[in-house]
């Protein structure tokens, strides 16, 4: 994990996620419809390339946060939104993920699937 992805603030990481475009005029693969969610750059299955082709829900479990995936074939993947700041971990036994933070991006890919949060850095009380 990289210097930057560590300080990711928790609820920053999804809680400024862009999810302000609407379904109705979105559209995966071959013009079929995304699933239930906001729209999501993702890359699964090895693609090479980033699409909006995913979406994603949010969903609170008592004082936990977690976000569900939705790949365009009904495939999913389960993260929970992590409250030390680091972004997000895999849930549900899922394999592990590996989590990089750039350019207000939070790039999470765990196998061949990678996936593009919106997010922001904050800095903690601690650093100057």
């Amino acid at each position: 994990m990289t210097k930057a992805a560590q300080g990711v603030k928790r609820g920053a990481a999804l809680g400024t996620l862009v999810l302000g475009v609407g379904l109705a005029s979105c559209s995966g693969p071959a013009g079929t419809p995304l699933p239930k969610g906001d729209p999501l750059a993702c890359a699964v299955g090895g693609a090479k390339a980033f699409a909006q082709e995913c979406t994603v829900e949010r969903q609170r479990e008592g004082d936990t946060l977690f976000v569900t995936v939705r790949h365009p074939d009904g495939g999913f993947r389960r993260f929970e939104v992590l409250k030390d700041g680091k972004g997000l971990a895999p849930a549900d036994g899922m394999k592990p993920a590996t989590v990089a933070f750039a350019n207000d991006v939070l790039t999470v890919t765990v196998d061949a699937d990678r996936y593009r949060f919106p997010a922001t850095a904050m800095k903690h009380a601690d650093t100057p």
